[in-house]
């Protein structure tokens, strides 16, 4: 990572280069030492809604470093940190973090906390709201069409997967997109049970907790007709995670709306599972996308693990 001073001369007035933020949580990064994980040549897009994918250029994955909310008022979204090319370099022999300008350091700090609120139109009115990389992401890439393929080939050059792997994914797209087209697959990841919904007693899990992801047809048995328990969607990324075993990361409570910037106070249980998130495979026009987000379980969805015996336990 480069040092304040040489991310302050790429950045412009609202902290950004190529209209992609350096937010206050990325401070803590500066001057240390990371692996590359992915070249972020294109991502989903689930700020405007149109569930297709963007092409994104001269970015970049850090392992597996996310914005752990700090700077934006206790965000609990836990987005990937994206990282612009300009704001990184090779490391070479040696050792250690490199001494840096604590008064740069301090000016970056500045400019970059300055810039996480935004005056914008919302609903009839002009409102301050959070400005963050996500509700960015859009203005740092351009739309991809939906049969570019070349996007796919960029995918394997640059050695983000494997040609099996696309081969793989694109094959299971057209074989679901045939079944559904023959009327024996729904185009939602569940089938709801047409008789009355099931609600499962309250858990009241915490971060720490082993948790067991119920079979696909119990959880159909607590969604509507559209998928959703209480308004959260279960997709077909989460899918693969039915029956599987998994510690409770955290509970979410509050997060950042990508397409508004306005922070969204949650009043019903959510929760993130511990190394559970998107693949990006699943996704119909959104494949490969690198992102690797957490999807949001509900209680409904998952039954307590006893540790001691390996036992799986519900509410009384």
């Amino acid at each position: 990572m480069r040092p304040p001073e040489e991310i302050l001369a790429t950045l412009d007035a609202n902290a950004s280069l190529d209209a992609m933020p350096f937010m206050p949580e990325m401070l803590q990064y500066v001057g240390r030492r990371f692996m590359v994980s992915h070249r972020v040549e294109k991502i989903c897009d689930t700020a405007g809604k149109t569930f297709t994918s963007r092409r994104m250029r001269d970015t970049v994955f850090l392992e597996d470093l996310r914005c752990d909310g700090s700077g934006h008022d206790g965000c609990q979204a836990r987005c990937r940190i994206y990282w612009k090319e300009a704001w990184l370099r090779r490391v070479g022999g040696g050792s250690g973090s490199p001494d840096h300008d604590e008064e740069a350091a301090l000016e970056l700090l500045a400019r970059t906390t300055g810039a996480t609120r935004v005056e914008r139109p919302i609903g009839g009115e002009v409102k301050s709201v959070y400005r963050c990389q996500a509700t960015e992401a859009n203005a740092a890439s351009t739309a991809l069409p939906k049969y570019d393929l070349a996007q796919y080939v960029r995918e394997v050059r640059v050695g983000n997967v494997s040609p099996s792997r696309v081969a793989t994914v694109l094959a299971r797209a057209l074989l679901e997109r045939l079944l559904r087209a023959l009327r024996l697959r729904s185009s939602s990841a569940l089938r709801p049970p047409r008789d009355q919904r099931e609600e499962p007693a309250p858990l009241g899990l915490a971060p720490g907790e082993l948790v067991q992801v119920r079979p696909c047809e119990e959880i159909a048995a607590t969604v509507d007709a559209s998928c959703r328990t209480r308004g959260l969607l279960f997709d077909h990324e989460m899918l693969p995670y039915c029956g599987g075993t998994y510690q409770v990361l955290d509970r979410v409570e509050r997060f950042i709306d990508e397409s508004t910037g306005e922070m969204v106070e949650l009043k019903s249980d959510c929760l993130v599972l511990d190394g559970v998130v998107c693949s990006g495979e699943r996704s119909v026009w959104r494949w490969f996308c690198p992102r690797a987000i957490y999807p949001w379980w509900r209680e409904a969805w998952l039954r307590r693990v006893d540790e001691q015996g390996g036992r799986i336990t519900t509410a009384a």
